[in-house]
C-alpha cells in the first residue's frame, strides 16, 4: 500500500509540470492568432533536443556527479533503450535507417523533439517567401529574388520573429552549457520558430502558415496587406478568363497542345506553359513576356515544399538529416532531368533557330524545365495538381534510391568509404581531388579531374564543371574499388529486400525489352 501511493506520489511532479506548462501554452495560442486542437503538437514544436524531462539536478550537475562518482558502464538493465529512437550519429546507424522503406499511409513519429517540424516548416517559410516575392516583383530577375528570399529566411531574422511571440518563454531545452551563448539560444529560436510554422502548416493549413507569417512580417497593416494580397501573374493579368484562343494564330502554342494531351493537364493559361519552356537565350517576346529563370526558382521551391510533405509523413523513423539525403536525391538535377526527358519536356523547349543547346549543360536545361513546368502548373493550377504530378513522377522512384543506396551522391560515399578504412588512433585519410585538365573556350569546358587515396590515383572523371567531374571520378573510384563498406551495404539491403530487388530488377529487364519489341513491330 506504502509502495503503490509513493509511486503515485512521484508522478505528481510530472503531472503539475504539464498542467502547468499547457496553461502558459494557452498564451502562446493568443499570440500567434491559431488555436491547436491538438495540443502534444504544440508541445512537440517547442522541445529542443536537448530537452529530457527530469525533476533532479540539471544535466551539468548530473554529468559532473556521474563522472565523480558514477560507475562508468552499467552492468544491468538494457543501455540499448536508452538510445532507441534517439541516436543520429555513425555509418551503422545511418544504414540502418536510410534503408528502411517509407510507410504507405501517414505514419506519427515516435521522434520527441522538433527537428523534423523544423525541416517542415523550413520548407513552408522558403516556399511562402519565394510565391510572394515571385508575385509582387514581377520584373525582378532570378538572382535578385534569391537575394531578397535569403534576406527573409535567414536564421537571425527568424530569431526576431521568433522574438516576437517570445518563443524564449516557451521553449522546453536542457538547462545546459548548450545555449548558454546568445548566437546559441538564438538559432534555436528560429529553428523553433519553423517548428511552429511547419506544425500549423500540418495541423491547420498554408493559409494560415501563410497569414501568421504575414503578420509577424510587417507591423504595418497596409504594408502587410500589400504582402498578404498578391496581384496575378502578368500573363493572367493581361487575359483573366483564359488566353487559349491565342492558340488559332500560333504554331509555339499549337504545338504545346500535344503535350497537354500527353500529361492530361489543360492550361487555362496555356502562354504561362510556353513562358515555361522558354529558354534564357530567347530573351523578351510578347507570347510570353521573358524566359523560364524566374519560373525556375519558383519552382524549385514548390518541389522542395511537395517532397519535404511526403517525406516527413511517410517516414516517421528518419531524423532531418535522414529526411535531408532523401529530398537531395527526389529533387537532384538528375532526377529531375530524368523525369523531363521521360515526358518528352525537351522536344517542346522554345529557343532561337540560332541556338543550339549545349551537351554539357543538357541536364540543368531538362532539370530548369521541370522546375518551370512545376511553377506554371502552380500558377494556372494549385498545388493540388503539383501533389498529384509529384506522387506520379517522383514519389514512386523513392523505393529504388533505398534499395539502391542511390540517396548519397558519389562523392559522399566514397568518403564515407574511405572513412571506415582508417586505422585506430589516428587521423582518418580522407580522397583528394586535382585537377588534371581543362580544355575548351570558356562557355563550354572540359574538366579532367582524378581522386587520390592514400597518394595513389584511384578513380578519374571528365565533365562540363569540376563539380560534375569530381563526381565522375568518385564513381569511376567506387566501381573499380570493391569498398568493404560498400560491400556491406549490399550485402545488408540484400538480405533485407531479397524479393523486393528481384522484382525490381525483373521490371528494368521488361522496360529494356519494350523499345526493342517496338523497333521490331516498326520494321
Amino acid at each position: 500500500m506504502i509502495s503503490t501511493i509513493l509511486q503515485h506520489a512521484m508522478m505528481l511532479p510530472v503531472l503539475t509540470h504539464h498542467i502547468r506548462y499547457h496553461q502558459c501554452l494557452m498564451h502562446l495560442d493568443k499570440l500567434i492568432g491559431y488555436t491547436f486542437q491538438d495540443r502534444c503538437l504544440l508541445q512537440l514544436a517547442m522541445t529542443h533536443p536537448s530537452h529530457h524531462l527530469n525533476f533532479g539536478m540539471n544535466p551539468d550537475h548530473a554529468r559532473n556527479s556521474l563522472s565523480n562518482c558514477g560507475i562508468r558502464q552499467p552492468k544491468y538493465g538494457d543501455r540499448k533503450v536508452h538510445h532507441m529512437h534517439m541516436r543520429k550519429k555513425g555509418i551503422n546507424t545511418l544504414i540502418n535507417i536510410m534503408s528502411r522503406l517509407g510507410q504507405d499511409d501517414p505514419t506519427p513519429s515516435r521522434i520527441n523533439h522538433n527537428e523534423r517540424l523544423e525541416f517542415l516548416g523550413d520548407a513552408v517559410v522558403e516556399f511562402l517567401t519565394s510565391v510572394h516575392l515571385y508575385y509582387l516583383f514581377p520584373s525582378l530577375e532570378e538572382g535578385g529574388l534569391a537575394t531578397y528570399r535569403t534576406a527573409i529566411v535567414q536564421n537571425q531574422h527568424l530569431a526576431m520573429l521568433a522574438k516576437k511571440l517570445e518563443l524564449d518563454r516557451f521553449m522546453l531545452y536542457a538547462h545546459g552549457p548548450d545555449l548558454c551563448r546568445e548566437s546559441d539560444l538564438r538559432h534555436a529560436m528560429a529553428n523553433c520558430f519553423e517548428a511552429l510554422i511547419g506544425a500549423v502548416y500540418l495541423e491547420g493549413s498554408l493559409e494560415e502558415a501563410k497569414q501568421l507569417f504575414g503578420r509577424l512580417l510587417f507591423n504595418d497593416p497596409d504594408l502587410r496587406e500589400v504582402w498578404l494580397n498578391y496581384p496575378l501573374h502578368p500573363l493572367q493579368l493581361q487575359e483573366p478568363n483564359t488566353d487559349r484562343q491565342l492558340i488559332e494564330t500560333s504554331p509555339v502554342l499549337q504545338k504545346l497542345t500535344e503535350f497537354e494531351e500527353a500529361i492530361g493537364v489543360i492550361f487555362t493559361h496555356v502562354r504561362l506553359l510556353a513562358r515555361a519552356f522558354t529558354l534564357r537565350t530567347v530573351g523578351f517576346n510578347h507570347l510570353t513576356l521573358g524566359h523560364n529563370q524566374r519560373m525556375e526558382f519558383l519552382g524549385d521551391s514548390i518541389m522542395q515544399l511537395v517532397a519535404t510533405e511526403y517525406l516527413f509523413i511517410h517516414f516517421p523513423d528518419h531524423h532531418e538529416g535522414h529526411l535531408t539525403l532523401l529530398r537531395s536525391s527526389l529533387v537532384n538535377n538528375r532526377t529531375q532531368a530524368k523525369v523531363a526527358e521521360e515526358l518528352g519536356m525537351q522536344e517542346y523547349a522554345i529557343t532561337n533557330d540560332k541556338t543550339k543547346r549545349p551537351a554539357a549543360l543538357r541536364t540543368k536545361t531538362l532539370a530548369d524545365l521541370l522546375e518551370s513546368f512545376v511553377a506554371a502548373l502552380y500558377i494556372d493550377k494549385d498545388l493540388e495538381y503539383v501533389h498529384t504530378f509529384m506522387n506520379v513522377c517522383f514519389f514512386p522512384r523513392l523505393k529504388e534510391f533505398i534499395l539502391n543506396q542511390d540517396w548519397n551522391d558519389p562523392k559522399s560515399q566514397l568518403q564515407q568509404c574511405c572513412l571506415t578504412l582508417r586505422t585506430e588512433g589516428k587521423e582518418p585519410d580522407i580522397p583528394l581531388y586535382k585537377t588534371l585538365q581543362t580544355v575548351g573556350p570558356s562557355h563550354a569546358r572540359t574538366y579532367t579531374v582524378a581522386v587520390y587515396f592514400k597518394g595513389e590515383r584511384i578513380g578519374c572523371g571528365k565533365g562540363p564543371s569540376i563539380q560534375q567531374a569530381e563526381m565522375g571520378a568518385a564513381m569511376d573510384a567506387l566501381e573499380k574499388y570493391n569498398f568493404p563498406q560498400m560491400a556491406h551495404q549490399k550485402r545488408f539491403i540484400e538480405r533485407k529486400y531479397r524479393q523486393e530487388l528481384k522484382e525490381m530488377r525483373w521490371e528494368r529487364e521488361h522496360q529494356e525489352k519494350e523499345p526493342d519489341e517496338t523497333e521490331d513491330v516498326k520494321k
